[in-house]
């Protein structure tokens, strides 16, 4: 196939571009970025007044296959993700089974290579079963395609243990993706520790559950070398110590959420478990302070954490509530309604923040629009106002804080490897 964009906003942090050019794409590779491009093709497509970019990467969903099937499938989350822009993805390894051995990270790859239309690379667990006692072959699962190990939705408790993982990913050349929460300092809370948790009753998470994890990773990472990204950063304290880091030139990365940057405490109004998830909404100082590290450079990657559930378990008490929410088919607007058009993020910026560094975070050829390489691109406008309605997901969760909300951006082409993996 041959498809010639023209007239589009092309928005390349890997080459410092943002100008309007034309893009020329012949099997499944981008051929010429230039201006004035005049050739037969396909399917031709003007992007006047869109951006044109790099395929969205995000580095955190959960496609809850195999095991929770009716949460979500590969396929339905494949067909989310490329409605949200993203043509690749890296599903999280707390499935059932857990996604500790070859044979499920491969039944995963298989199942991924036959449904879907975008690059689905696996994170592997930590530890068996994700209990945090036994180490998993760490080595043989990046062999086999693992892009990093994680024991996401939970923190590895035993340092002696995690700090031997980061050995064997540093040797494997693999990142290691941090869930950072003190399993005994959560306890039971529900909310963040706050006026809202007191209000309605229910326990709260401090700051110092992510916090105290963040520390003790950072120290393990300088000690063993190993990279390190730190998922769902949520509080002040987490940006201060990442920045810390970079100073001394550690490999440590941040991600921060769009629910994060765009929600507090404060809206939540009622027993809406839609709202709960895992770090919860924090204060205005916290928000405050990860929109600033988004736009001073020290959080690197905004991704989606992507989380269905099934309409019957949201609908229970945020008490008893599953925590977690849908985001890929939000993330776009939501970064360009709460970032670009506030004045935090460059449209630059912020495909630097969804594509050029997730790619770079797990070291993938991708997230680029130079000259000769794969053709993963996706047309977004900025201007479009919509408004969110879960029921249009096409993700089985419907599970959102955000319906109502009026935003703009709309991703209305994804490309992926030259083929079209989404069209508005």
């Amino acid at each position: 196939m041959t498809i010639l964009i023209k007239n589009g906003r092309v928005l390349d942090p890997a080459n410092n571009r943002d100008e309007i050019m034309d893009i020329y794409v012949e099997d499944g590779i981008i051929q010429s970025v230039s201006k004035g491009i005049e050739a037969a093709a396909d399917e031709i497509i003007d992007a006047t007044g869109c951006y044109v970019t790099p395929g969205l990467i995000d580095l955190h969903v959960h496609v809850r296959d195999p095991g929770f099937e009716y949460k979500e499938t590969i396929k339905t989350g494949g067909k989310a993700a490329a409605k949200g822009g993203f043509t690749t993805v890296c599903p999280m390894p707390n499935t059932n089974p857990v996604t500790d051995n070859v044979d499920t990270l491969k039944y995963v790859i298989d199942k991924a290579n036959r449904e879907t239309m975008i690059n689905v690379l696996p994170v592997a667990a930590i530890t068996v079963g994700q209990e945090g006692e036994y180490m998993t072959d760490i080595e043989s699962l990046a062999a086999a395609g693992a892009i990093a190990i994680s024991e996401d939705g939970k923190s590895v408790m035993n340092a002696r243990l995690y700090r031997q993982a980061m050995k064997l990913a540093k040797r494997s050349d693999i990142v290691v993706m941090a869930h950072c929460e003190d399993k005994n300092l959560v306890a039971r809370g529900v909310l963040n520790a706050g006026p809202k948790a007191k209000e309605m009753g229910m326990f709260g998470i401090m700051n110092a559950v992510e916090d105290v994890i963040v520390a003790r990773d950072i120290l393990l990472a300088k000690n063993t070398g190993c990279k390190l990204h730190l998922c769902h950063c949520s509080t002040r304290d987490s940006v201060k110590m990442i920045a810390l880091a970079k100073e001394e030139g550690l490999p440590v990365t941040g991600e921060v959420c769009p629910h994060h940057f765009t929600l507090t405490e404060d809206d939540i109004t009622c027993d809406d478990a839609n709202f709960k998830m895992n770090p919860p909404l924090r204060t205005k100082e916290d928000v405050e302070a990860l929109k600033a590290g988004l736009r001073d450079g020290i959080m690197d990657v905004i991704s989606t954490d992507h989380a269905p559930h099934g309409a019957d378990e949201k609908r229970k008490s945020i008490k008893d509530a599953p925590f977690g929410i849908t985001g890929l088919e939000t993330s776009v607007c939501l970064t360009i309604t709460e970032l670009v058009e506030t004045g935090y993020l460059t449209p630059l910026q912020m495909v630097e923040k969804m594509s050029y560094n997730p790619a770079k975070v797990i070291g993938i050829d991708r997230g680029t629009l130079t000259e000769g390489k794969v053709a993963d691109i996706t047309i977004i406008d900025p201007a479009a106002e919509w408004v969110i309605d879960s029921r249009k997901f096409v993700s089985l969760g419907k599970n959102t804080p955000f319906n109502g909300k009026k935003v703009h951006g709309k991703v209305l082409y994804t490309i992926c490897n030259g083929e079209f993996a989404y069209r508005a």
